[in-house]
């Protein structure tokens, strides 16, 4: 299986200015033959244009964009806040390990509902309703936790935040990727990923604040503080506008286009992205192009009958989401305090400490990735986070195996630890991190795009739960050190998956991504990929 990799540099194309009449809706005809003019306004460049102009970002669509996603904010505090607050419920409710992997996991596997709804959902009541749909969720999962008075009552709690981060993991995404042009796509949709890294270190610098109160009260305040940014996603998203693609696929061609007059460059770019999305939606079946649509068919041609490019996208969503999970980070985050303990830290306060460095290094690599994915493009930050994933890693199973079988804590293997922790998410947070979430919004179809999406981060939330409720007992069997050199070898796995099956997809709209899975390029196309 092949498929064709673009590092191309922005095309440069001269567009027709939009009609005078702003209140006009414009007609599918129309539409279709700017398109048509494409490669005909790129040979009529004027002289001395420069090849290549500095990419800018549109602010309307960057503050879509942000408002989209500080919903991670909430799986990130989740995430952070967990990692100390399961040491004080583990003594406060007299729960086992075995609870505690439960308690931890629970959220991720739950949140594989909401993913799997996600879908459906979105693309019946529009993707901004759904991204208030999934804060709403939480909140409520929020006032569960905080107010749990049994280890009963905060499962359930668990279960009802873990379904609403499902629906924001698969939304986020898929909506700023739908809304942002294709020279800043990768920049605004690995925003998600650098909000759930700011969620992670709000979540430590919480445990930290909050841990000199009576264990009683601590852990009940860190969660139930998840409420606050939960009604400030919802207040925040009612003055979001909606995707343009899912306008067009309701037939919604007057609305589209005004959301594209704001979130382009120019009014001439906004006339070209619209007529490519219509050229996309063009051919769904029984009228889906109308407000009658709500994906219909599917699920039937992702899982049941998909074609060969179909399958390739496929395994490329689904192969990436399996790899960012199966790397551990998210149970190396959870436990990143016992870990810690084992390699000598005993103090609660310096546990927690630690915790507030690795996940200052998150957030500042996630900044940085978010930053230069546009320039540099998804596989060479892929590939550079998922090998220095496996060195780390390697590093922390060498650090570990030698606390394990030494009766002191030398300084030099505890620090071993510690940078490679740290090392570890750092990686992550250049590549699997922040390019998951991008690659996984921008491959599929636009017919496909929220219900594949849907399913690639429903295995994504399914192999996340699975390694965290089950990373404790496995340490306790081959020891921590064992563990990271096993997902040291996962990752060695993953780097060789990445190199051979996810093409290039820097540059180029959503509409063109398609192109880049296809058996043969149509003569007209070859410009889109080298």
């Amino acid at each position: 299986m092949q498929f064709r990799s673009s590092l191309e540099s922005e095309k440069n194309i001269y567009y027709q200015p939009l009609p005078n009449e702003e209140s006009s809706s414009p007609s599918e005809t129309d539409l279709e033959n700017e398109r048509g003019h494409k490669a005909e306004r790129k040979d009529k460049a004027p002289q001395g244009v420069s090849a290549h102009r500095k990419i800018s970002i549109n602010k309307y669509a960057f503050a879509g964009a942000i408002l989209a996603s500080t919903n991670s904010v909430l799986l990130g505090y989740d995430i952070g806040v967990m990692s100390g607050a399961v040491l004080y419920i583990k003594d406060n409710l007299k729960i086992t390990s075995t609870q505690v992997e439960i308690l931890v996991g629970s959220l991720n596997v739950c949140s594989l509902i909401g993913s799997l709804a996600a879908g459906r959902t979105s693309d019946y009541i529009g993707r901004r309703y759904t991204i208030v749909l999934a804060a709403a969720t939480f909140l409520i999962g929020a006032l569960l936790m905080g107010l749990a008075p049994s280890f009963t009552f905060l499962m359930a709690g668990r279960v009802v935040a873990g379904i609403g981060v499902g629906y924001s993991l698969m939304i986020a995404p898929v909506y700023a990727a739908e809304l942002s042009p294709a020279m800043t796509r990768g920049f605004l949709s690995s925003l998600p990923e650098v909000f759930i890294n700011i969620g992670i270190l709000l979540g430590y610098v919480s445990n930290y604040a909050l841990s000199s109160l009576p264990e009683n009260k601590n852990w009940r305040l860190m969660l139930g503080l998840a409420a606050f940014p939960a009604v400030i996603v919802a207040l925040g998203v009612l003055v979001m506008p909606e995707s343009p693609r899912w306008l067009v696929m309701k037939g919604r061609f007057g609305d589209a286009q005004r959301v594209l007059i704001k979130t382009s460059d120019s009014r001439e770019e906004a006339e070209l992205r619209l007529a490519e999305m219509i050229k996309a939606a063009k051919g769904f079946t029984h009228g889906a192009t109308s407000s009658n649509w709500r994906g219909q068919g599917a699920w039937k041609e992702l899982l049941f009958e998909p074609s060969r490019p179909i399958r390739r996208i496929l395994i490329a969503a689904i192969g990436v989401n399996f790899f960012m999970q199966a790397s551990g980070n998210d149970a190396v985050v959870y436990y990143s305090p016992h870990v810690f303990q084992d390699a000598g830290i005993e103090n609660r306060q310096q546990l927690v400490g630690v915790t507030v460095i690795m996940g200052i290094a998150k957030t500042t690599f996630s900044l940085v990735s978010a930053l230069f994915l546009d320039r540099f493009g998804r596989r060479p930050l892929l590939l550079l986070g998922s090998t220095g994933m496996a060195i780390s890693l390697a590093a922390l199973g060498l650090g570990s195996k030698y606390l394990e079988q030494s009766d002191t804590k030398p300084v030099w293997a505890v620090a071993l630890s510690i940078v490679a922790v740290c090392a570890d998410v750092s990686f992550f947070s250049i590549g699997l991190g922040p390019v998951t979430w991008v690659y996984s919004s921008e491959i599929f179809p636009m017919r496909l795009r929220a219900q594949g999406s849907s399913l690639a981060i429903s295995v994504n939330r399914l192999v996340s739960g699975i390694v965290a409720m089950t990373f404790l007992s496995i340490s306790e069997v081959m020891s921590f050190g064992g563990m990271f050199f096993a997902l040291a070898l996962i990752m060695v796995v993953g780097t060789v998956f990445i190199y051979f099956f996810l093409p290039e997809t820097k540059g180029k709209t959503l509409e063109e991504i398609g192109v880049l899975f296809e058996d043969k390029v149509p003569e007209n196309e070859r410009h889109f990929v080298s």
